[in-house]
């Protein structure tokens, strides 16, 4: 069992010397999508708004098919459920994603969050905690916040 986890992780995520750019983005996107997936389960309840929002957000950050949002929703479905923590996701997108960029990611994981107009305690938690992750200042953790709140 340890074996096949290791394996799965490796193959998905794991960056080596050889590793091309496609690959790379490819397990971005895997990355971004785990950390957008688990928005909408901190909670106990996965509204439809919710998993709509991040259909729409991945296509707009990667402009990928439909087809496309459903196989990478169905991998961080599975990735989501092997992950003990986060450090694999959010030291692939530190190491490869610019301030900005990460930055970003939090303001989409907090249209996840009000998406369904409600913010639970555990959706603002899990972004605090991804923020500290992604080494995004306090500041911008706040002013994305604020930002997706005045939009909705």
């Amino acid at each position: 069992m340890i074996l096949r986890i290791k394996e799965f992780f490796e193959t998905r995520l794991l960056i080596t010397h050889g590793t091309t750019q496609s690959s790379i983005d490819e397990r971005l996107k895997l990355s971004c999508a785990v950390l957008m997936y688990e928005m909408i389960h901190v909670d106990g309840e996965a509204h439809e708004s919710e998993t709509q929002k991040i259909s729409q957000l991945l296509q707009q950050q990667f402009n990928i098919s439909n087809q496309e949002i459903k196989e990478l929703l169905s991998l961080a479905h599975e990735e989501k459920h092997s992950a003990t923590d986060y450090y694999r996701f959010t030291s692939l997108i530190n190491e490869h994603y610019s301030q900005e960029q990460k930055i970003g990611l939090i303001k989409q994981l907090w249209n996840i969050a009000y998406a369904d107009n409600t913010l639970d305690k555990f959706e603002e938690h899990l972004v605090r905690k991804l923020a500290d992750l992604l080494h995004v200042p306090h500041r911008h953790f706040l002013q994305s916040k604020h930002q997706v709140e005045n939009e909705s």
